[in-house]
């Protein structure tokens, strides 16, 4: 067995006479600094008073390394010579910005007075100041010096910032060049690095390079964040490239980085600008069935889309959400803005006020776009009173008026047919330095054109080209309207010759304009000429082109050739519009082939296209002219059960239709209708309604019309007039014969032969001979001749009642007039 181990020997006995040890120091660990930038980087705000000058100065400051931290060999050489100053950092930028931006020179005589420059410590903190302040110029100056420094060193953060500054200021190749010069001096760089270098080539819509730097980010093995992945989406949403940005959006999910509503606001953001508005509304219901919770930025974009899609309800419904909840998301400029657009766009000015007045009362100031958005719809209306109104106001509330304000006004005034105030209008925009574009020479244009003023028109052409802006195909477009307006056909020539001279090639509109102004002055040969001269340039022609083609060929009498160019426009397959389907009805209808007629209307409401009041109007003219009431009554209900408000027109051809078919008391009914609705009646319904009256002897109706007419009886024919007149006379309403003639005399209506005709006859009738002599004598003081009839028919009346000396005075009229 072995032995147990020995124990060990007992301690020592202490010595009381030895000195007894020191005793033992426990140090504490050293604490560790906050982290955070050390106390003299940071940024500090002061305010300093001067009393004296009432002044308060609120200011950041930096101290930096200041002399007294500078190694010995620096601090010596800086305390040797008085030229040397210890300033602070923010003591030596603010010294530096106060010089001007393009002398080099003052800088480096500056920054080589500061003791500061002798710490590289304080090289970052001098760039920071320097670009907080947004000065581009003179931190390329300060970097410029710093390289040249001896104790510089290269450091990622310098020039990161220097490269976020030139993101600002938009100098893409500058901060592309500085990124490729941090890597030649060795400094990786890091995540915000790229970003930066992503997001100013967004900005600029340089949307590859964007996608490229992100995958050199990858090489380099920094993986990209949320920010990296919505500034390459942005710029790629930014182009209009929607599909790119999708996919990235994708991928960026895919590589765990999920998306915000940052994310989703840039796509829908690229869904806009790509014009995919259908697209960016279903996104938007993604959004919401995912429990995204939207802003006001969000919804703007919704509500542009819903407008610019023309489904203005929802917009609306969508608005008055984001009032309702204004705590969450509440409107802003661009929400009201948005809206009163799409009031404008339907033609509602005064609900676009409306919205505007709301805007202001609920304490949002509008902006430019805003006062353009209203004066864009008071323009729309020619409301120039209203236009003009607004464009003061703009003035009064302190915004400078814009290009889009000025051209819209002068629209105002050239859609009420005032080119002269439009005129002034472009001189006023020219005397206060804002240089006229080409949409506002060709709003000039249009105004002058529609005026008929065709020589002002073309001279603005010359006009324009003088001012250095090239006209384009809108401005050919509108002089060949104006040509059509002012029926003046050479000059259409004329002008589509500049236009090739020019070479302004014409696209569809420009040949939609010509080829209509050419049949409105009835030269077929010419239109059908523009026409085919159309389709050899591969101009493709659309529904308003046939449109313009089929209505036109029926005006000139053409049936056949229209009915060929509906034909042509069905083997092409462009779809068929309301129009085009009213325009070949009233070609079947003039040919009188109502069956062909009604199987257009079917097919019509079949593709789903609802017939509109016109093509209504055209059908009933069908059944009026074949003699079917009936149908032309049914057809009128049916268009009433589909919220098809009639027209005069309507009514008058309706009104006809039943006046053929014995239907008089109908047609009494429909003038209550219009009554009820407000429709105004033109001399057409006129006629039918006093024939209507005649058949039932309905005298009182009849003189109810009559008393009506003061204020619409220039606009009547003669004809009709007669025809009342001739009612009135048969009706032994002698009085009021009488004086609906005083009243087409007063009206300056051309009172002619025909018109004494049936007065004359009429006054005979009831045996009033001695007035019959005085209209007679009207007559001749009127210069209307009287015929040997009308003096022979008197005489039978004036021997039965002894009349000798008017018997004597006819004798001598009617020796006169064989003479």
């Amino acid at each position: 067995m072995s032995s147990a181990p020995a124990p060990p020997p007992p301690p020592p006995s202490p010595n009381p006479d030895a000195p007894a040890p020191p005793p033992r120091v426990v140090r504490a660990p050293p604490q560790r600094r906050a982290p955070g930038p050390r106390p003299w980087a940071e940024r500090r705000p002061a305010v300093s008073v001067d009393l004296d000058r009432g002044r308060r100065v609120a200011r950041t400051e930096v101290d930096g390394v200041r002399a007294a931290s500078l190694p010995a060999r620096h601090r010596l050489s800086v305390e040797g010579t008085r030229w040397q100053r210890d300033w602070k950092v923010s003591e030596a930028a603010a010294r530096v910005l106060a010089l001007p931006r393009d002398d080099a020179r003052a800088v480096d005589a500056v920054l080589n007075c500061w003791a500061g420059r002798l710490a590289r410590r304080n090289f970052p903190l001098l760039i920071r100041e320097i670009t907080i302040s947004g000065s581009l110029k003179h931190a390329v100056h300060v970097f410029r010096w710093m390289k040249n420094q001896e104790n510089y060193r290269a450091r990622t953060d310098i020039y990161g910032m220097m490269i976020r500054l030139h993101a600002r200021h938009n100098q893409v190749d500058q901060a592309r060049g500085l990124f490729f010069e941090m890597q030649e001096w060795r400094c990786k760089p890091d995540a915000d690095t790229y970003n930066s270098l992503i997001h100013v080539h967004a900005r600029a819509g340089q949307w590859r390079w964007a996608i490229n730097i992100m995958e050199n980010m990858q090489r380099a093995a920094i993986p990209p964040n949320r920010i990296t992945y919505n500034n390459v989406i942005n710029a790629c949403g930014a182009a209009g490239n929607w599909k790119k940005a999708l996919e990235l959006c994708k991928k960026m999910t895919e590589n765990g980085v999920g998306p915000d509503l940052v994310t989703h606001n840039i796509i829908l953001s690229a869904f806009k600008n790509g014009a995919q508005y259908s697209k960016a509304i279903a996104y938007f219901e993604i959004m919401k069935s995912s429990n995204v919770a939207p802003d006001t930025f969000t919804l703007n974009i919704v509500i542009h889309c819903l407008v610019k899609a023309e489904q203005y309800g929802e917009a609306i419904e969508l608005f008055n959400s984001m009032r309702e909840k204004r705590t969450i998301c509440p409107p802003d400029v661009v929400t009201y803005t948005s809206i009163m657009y799409s009031y404008s766009v339907c033609g509602q000015a005064e609900n676009c006020k409306a919205v505007f007045d709301m805007m202001v009362a609920e304490g949002v100031r509008p902006n430019i776009v805003s006062y353009n958005a209203l004066l864009g719809a008071y323009a729309s209306h020619g409301a120039h009173k209203e236009a003009l109104e607004t464009f003061k106001l703009l003035k009064q509330n302190g915004l400078r008026p814009d290009i889009v304000s000025y051209t819209s006004l002068l629209n105002a005034y050239g859609r009420s047919a005032q080119p002269e105030k439009a005129r002034e209008v472009f001189k006023e925009m020219k005397k206060n330095a804002c240089k006229p574009n080409k949409v506002s020479y060709n709003a000039l244009i249009d105004a002058y054109g529609s005026a008929g003023m065709l020589k002002e028109a073309i001279s603005l052409l010359h006009e324009m080209e003088k001012d250095g802006i090239q006209p384009d195909v809108v401005s050919i477009s509108t002089l060949l309207t104006a040509c059509g307006r002012c029926r003046q056909p050479t000059k259409l020539d004329t002008i589509l010759a500049a236009a090739m001279s020019r070479g302004i090639e014409l696209n569809t509109v420009a040949y939609n304009s010509g080829i209509g102004s050419y049949l409105s002055l009835g030269d077929y040969e010419k239109a059908l000429e523009l026409y085919t001269s159309m389709r050899a340039s591969n101009v493709k022609p659309d529904s308003v082109t046939y449109n313009i083609l089929i209505s036109g060929s029926c005006k000139v009498g053409r049936y056949a050739e229209s009915l060929k160019f509906f034909e042509d426009m069905m083997v092409l397959k462009i779809h068929l519009t309301k129009e085009v389907y009213s325009s070949v009805i009233c070609s079947y209808v003039k040919q009188g082939k109502l069956t062909e007629a009604e199987y257009t209307f079917s097919s019509m409401k079949e593709s789903g296209c609802f017939p509109d009041v016109l093509t209504y109007t055209a059908m009933i003219k069908a059944y009026s002219d074949d003699g079917s009431w009936r149908q032309a009554w049914d057809l009128f209900k049916e268009m009433e059960s589909n919220d098809v408000q009639p027209d005069a027109i309507s009514c008058s051809s309706l009104m006809e239709a039943l006046n053929k078919g014995g239907q008089p008391e109908r047609v009494l009914q429909l003038m209550e209708l219009m009554k009820q609705k407000e429709i105004p009646l033109n001399q057409k319904a006129y006629f039918e309604i006093i024939a209507s009256c005649s058949m039932l002897r309905e005298w009182k109706i009849a003189s109810e019309i009559i008393e009506h007419l003061d204020s619409s009886l220039s606009t009547i024919s003669v004809g009709t007039l007669n025809h009342l007149l001739n009612f009135l006379g048969k009706c032994g309403k002698t009085e009021s014969m009488m004086k609906l003639f005083y009243k087409m005399v007063t009206s300056c209506s051309t009172v002619g032969l025909s018109t004494y005709t049936v007065l004359l006859r009429n006054l005979l009738i009831v045996g009033k001979w001695r007035k019959y002599i005085e209209v007679l004598q009207w007559m001749e003081d009127a210069g209307v001749r009287p015929t040997l009839y009308m003096y022979q028919s008197v005489l039978p009346y004036i021997w039965r009642d002894n009349g000798m000396d008017y018997v004597i005075l006819m004798q001598e009229k009617i020796s006169m007039t064989l003479l």
